[in-house]
């Protein structure tokens, strides 16, 4: 039991500190690119040679970043350029945004203007993304990326190269589809804060050691007993999940976090990059191949139908909607995932989140009272 609390303290420490992560890699002679919300290549910056490091804001105050962006902006956006502003991501070689909304097509702009030191590389996904016309226009901005990224690092981008990028992150998605697998029956040995920094970590670690490190916690899981769980079984939903202050919420709750559907998280790892002769047209069929997101164009709204799904596998009692503030995306897909889960007889709560969030009172009051209402 201290070897698996030992390997998951590692990775909670990792994610609970980017920063020493990002000074670790630039020490070690690599560069790092930035990979910002929702759907940045990171099989192009490794098959560039260079490191990958996600960037999805931080619990901060807005300073700098208020003089680009109104106070009715997304926290996520914001923080992400604050940080840029004030050079805490200075060690950085690039910074890869994509324009998948209207928060973070001005995130994008904005960086250009204003964050001299990181190079602003554009990541443009297309509208109608299924099309072979939108899987063509993919590809190319793919090959443009890839060029870019060439450029910064002196290693050029071929086909051998990001072949073996594509497997290296699809081995660390199928390792994490398994370890969220296993941390629903583990639910005593995984707590919510714990399951969450085993995910969000791997935005921060050389893929292959994220891997086996997660590949380790599975094993040492698969070791002990299962127990039957005494609290509440949920599935989340949102963007991020990711508040310290309210994972703690839950776990106080006696809440276990079975299943995800969640941007930082699941969707990050659920859909691999299918096999191709043409490796950059894997990669650029895998955006065509997601399903649920909110931020992808979805004419079926297939998400409440996902979520719904996954409560019936995991045996979930209700959901648990992390709604960020000021995300318009989010706030379209809500009605529709409701309607789901109300036609499904499954219930749900939704949780308001930001990353300037510093009292989560309203927030305990909320999933306590949820927990009355599913154990009713």
């Amino acid at each position: 039991m201290s070897t698996l609390n030992d390997t998951l303290q590692k990775l909670s420490d990792v994610a609970a500190n980017p920063a020493a992560q990002l000074n670790a890699i630039v020490a070690q002679g690599k560069k790092a690119i930035g990979c910002f919300p929702v759907y940045s290549p990171a099989e192009l910056v490794i098959a560039a040679g260079m490191t990958p490091f996600a960037v999805w804001g931080a619990e901060m105050e807005i300073s700098s970043a208020k003089k680009y962006f109104p106070s009715f902006y997304c926290g996520i956006a914001q923080t992400c350029l604050e940080m840029g502003l004030n050079g805490k991501l200075d060690k950085l070689s690039g910074a890869m945004i994509p324009v998948l909304c209207d928060t973070l097509k001005c995130l994008g702009q904005n960086w250009k203007v204003g964050v001299k030191n990181v190079p602003f590389i554009p990541v443009i996904h297309p509208q109608n993304r299924k099309l072979p016309a939108g899987v063509e226009f993919m590809r190319k901005q793919y090959v443009t990326i890839a060029e870019k990224l060439s450029a910064i690092s002196g290693h050029k981008v071929d086909a051998a190269s990001l072949q073996k990028a594509i497997d290296i992150c699809n081995a660390q998605r199928a390792a994490l589809r398994e370890f969220s697998d296993v941390a629903a029956l583990y639910p005593h040995l995984i707590s919510p804060a714990q399951r969450n920094a085993v995910i969000k970590s791997g935005g921060f670690m050389d893929k292959g050691e994220h891997t086996a490190t997660v590949r380790q916690i599975i094993e040492l899981c698969r070791q002990q007993p299962m127990k039957d769980w005494d609290g509440h079984k949920v599935v989340t939903t949102g963007i991020l999940a990711d508040s310290q202050a309210l994972l703690q919420v839950l776990a106080d709750n006696r809440f276990a976090v079975v299943a995800d559907e969640v941007a930082q998280e699941s969707r990050q790892y659920r859909t691999d990059v299918p096999a191709d002769a043409d490796p950059f047209n894997a990669l650029a069929r895998q955006i065509s191949d997601m399903e649920g997101c909110s931020v992808l164009y979805d004419p079926d709204k297939k998400r409440g139908p996902m979520i719904v799904d996954m409560v019936k596998k995991h045996g979930a009692q209700g959901v648990v909607f992390l709604m960020t503030k000021f995300c318009d995306p989010e706030e379209f897909d809500f009605p529709m995932v409701k309607k789901a889960l109300d036609a499904a007889g499954i219930p749900m709560v939704s949780v308001e989140v930001d990353q300037q969030m510093r009292s989560f009172e309203q927030a305990r009051t909320a999933l306590q009272t949820f927990a009355d209402v599913i154990s009713a």
